[in-house]
């Protein structure tokens, strides 16, 4: 695997840690927010300050779901107890980096340095998937069968969206996905 290979992966992986927090923490802040309130929810389409449709990721989605008081303890529930995880497989692939940046080209042991972070961050990432994944799975489970069918069609909108923009999954069209054919 070549360096810029390496630092494609690092980057993908430190991006889909930090869209996962931020998600995570989007939902949380909205249902604390919610729950901190006396004030009544916001109607469907409505844009108050708390919305959940004005986070990003995660929240977005899960806000046009109009999800019950219950799922979103649930939900919440299910992200709070992914954090601390999600959190430290973060807190090492930047560890990773940092050390990756702080070794010169021209130090005896960069090689040996750069083995190892791509060793570590592979498991991270692997790690990292594995529990997104389980987190998508317990939340999924949350929702009833026509809020499933529901999430995965704003998914493929989403994602659509985010072609015609000509972004991939991590950002400008061939950092990820390969540019559209003329």
């Amino acid at each position: 695997m070549n360096m810029k290979s390496n630092r494609n992966l690092l980057a993908g992986s430190l991006l889909a840690a930090a869209a996962l927090l931020a998600g995570a923490m989007s939902i949380s802040i909205a249902t604390a927010a919610d729950e901190t309130t006396a004030v009544a929810p916001p109607a469907p389409g409505a844009r108050g300050p708390h919305a959940w449709h004005h986070h990003h990721g995660a929240g977005r989605l899960l806000a046009k779901l109009n999800l019950s008081a219950e799922q979103q303890a649930s939900v919440k529930t299910i992200m709070a107890n992914a954090r601390p995880q999600m959190k430290s497989i973060f807190q090492e692939m930047r560890a990773n980096s940092l050390k990756l940046r702080q070794t010169q080209p021209t130090d005896p042991n960069y090689a040996s340095v750069v083995s190892q972070v791509t060793q570590a961050n592979g498991s991270l990432h692997s790690q990292m998937i594995t529990q997104r994944e389980a987190v998508r799975a317990q939340v999924f489970k949350v929702l009833t069968p026509a809020q499933q069918t529901q999430l995965v069609a704003l998914q493929a909108q989403m994602q659509a969206r985010m072609q015609a923009r000509g972004r991939g999954a991590w950002g400008p069209a061939g950092a990820v996905a390969a540019p559209a054919a003329q």
